[in-house]
């Protein structure tokens, strides 16, 4: 009689009819890929989760994976102007001035925040302002009327409807992801603008708020110094006129700002002819008032300030209500308490740099001061700073216009595309404040808080001005007008 343990081992060695191998190697194979078949689906499910979590992770950074940057960025502490100095008043006399009864304009021709915008004519009259003339108030006017207000007004929050967890301290964190889907992946057709330190790109975030994103290209680490250098100057600080930076984006080399989208152009394209129509001399004067406010605010309410460095037409953005708002810090440096300038690489637009800037690579925001009367004078003329197009006495828009007041011609040099001129006493009142500005010697310069008081003003400061000139300064050229009838 065999004994179990025999007969089971003559089981095993018996022959299946599986390709005549033998049982326990069929049972051995079973248990094997039956192993495999586990391990496999272990393996799957595994990398499943993984997927899953990098998916849930790839909005946030951990703690202490988040750029070292965020904690180099200096808070600037808003203190507070009176609401006199940097207020825009909301019924200031408006008007586009058509060249063409249809809307003419391109959606596509755009800066940094730039779009289309209605052309038609419209006004909203303003009784701080004296330069309406006998035709100034037509039946074509649309007068809006607008309450005050003593404080700026905030939209709805452009991050409703966006993470939370993506949100730091100085701004919002936006995934390359992110910014991916808001612009077509970087699509060639959401350029709107392109510069010596990246490319702009309109966009929309996933909560439908328009955006302009500047990619900045990394060269030689110019990416990262442009990108600390803005998030700096303006990380923090907020004023109506000035364009707010949303947020940023920072993933391996890639530096990118958020900012958000003004829609209306900017001053250059208005001025020399881009957007299809004309600012009427009212228009570009609340403009400028804007950006004066802007920059007062920068100088003298915030601490450090800020010295913009490159203050032109292009880099005034303008919203649909004709409100200025200035963009493109990329070039701006901090002053702080207790320091007159600083030394620097001159750097800014030829035309608009100040004379001893230039010359000497001292900076302070007296150099925006000549910048803004450079501005100003574009704005009065029609004319570029500098046109070598034109005969050589008149290539330099400074010095041509000096000429210009010396030899008693100062109402010619109002730019020929507007249908109404300005009043002789708003003339007045813009030369006489982009002179002043514009004085060689930085230190006699007004401060720009001084400047909107100058050109919000509705009494007339030319007279006073000039018997102060008369009596500090023998021999100074005086502007000769004709009194209004």
């Amino acid at each position: 009689m065999s004994s179990p343990e025999g007969s089971l081992n003559e089981h095993l060695s018996g022959k299946t009819s599986m390709f005549g191998l033998k049982v326990w190697v069929v049972i051995g194979i079973s248990v094997g890929a039956f192993m495999l078949c586990i391990l496999f689906m272990l393996v799957i499910y595994l990398n499943t989760r993984n997927q899953r979590k990098l998916r849930n992770s790839s909005f946030k950074l951990p703690i202490s994976q988040i750029p070292t940057i965020s904690r180099e960025i200096k808070e600037v502490k808003a203190e507070h102007f009176s609401t006199n100095d940097f207020v825009a008043h909301e019924g200031i006399l408006l008007a586009i001035q058509e060249k063409s009864s249809e809307k003419v304009l391109d959606k596509g021709n755009a800066h940094v925040g730039v779009g289309g915008s209605h052309s038609e004519s419209f006004r909203v009259a303003d009784k701080e302002f004296g330069f309406q003339s006998g035709d100034e108030m037509n039946s074509g006017a649309l007068a809006l009327n607008r309450p005050s207000y003593s404080h700026p007004i905030e939209g709805p929050s452009p991050f409703t409807g966006l993470p939370e967890f993506s949100q730091l301290g100085w701004g919002h964190w936006f995934t390359l992801r992110d910014l991916e889907i808001a612009t077509n992946r970087f699509s060639k057709e959401n350029v709107i603008g392109e510069g010596g330190y990246g490319i702009v790109y309109h966009g929309h975030l996933i909560n439908g708020t328009p955006v302009a994103i500047k990619k900045l290209l990394n060269n030689l680490g110019q990416a990262e110094k442009e990108f600390r250098v803005e998030v700096d100057a303006i990380g923090h600080v907020r004023h109506k006129n000035l364009v707010r930076l949303l947020g940023y984006c920072i993933e391996g080399t890639q530096r990118m700002l958020v900012y958000e989208y003004v829609n209306n152009g900017n001053l250059e394209q208005w001025l020399h002819g881009a957007m299809g129509g004309t600012l009427t001399w009212a228009a570009r004067i609340k403009v400028l008032i804007g950006t004066a406010k802007a920059l007062a605010y920068l100088h003298e309410a915030i601490e450090p300030k800020v010295v913009h460095r490159d203050i032109k037409s292009s880099n005034i953005l303008i919203d649909d209500d004709f409100n200025a708002k200035v963009s493109d810090f990329g070039l701006a440096k901090l002053l702080g308490a207790g320091k007159s300038h600083i030394t620097t690489r001159v750097m800014g637009t030829f035309g608009y740099v100040a004379p001893e800037y230039a010359n000497t690579g001292l900076l302070n925001e007296k150099s925006d001061i000549y910048s803004f009367g450079v501005l100003l004078l574009e704005a009065i003329t029609g004319r570029d700073p500098v046109d070598y197009g034109r005969p050589t006495p008149e290539v330099n828009l400074v010095d041509w216009l000096k000429m210009m007041i010396g030899s008693r011609r100062a109402e010619d040099v109002v730019d020929p595309n507007l249908e109404t001129r300005p009043t002789t006493r708003a003339l007045k009142r813009a030369l006489l404040t982009a002179l002043r500005c514009l004085d060689p010697d930085s230190g006699k310069r007004p401060r720009m808080s001084k400047v909107v008081s100058m050109l919000e003003t509705d009494d007339d400061p030319i007279e006073r001005e000039n018997r102060r000139r008369r009596k500090n300064q023998s021999g100074s050229k005086e502007i000769d007008f004709h009194r209004e009838s």
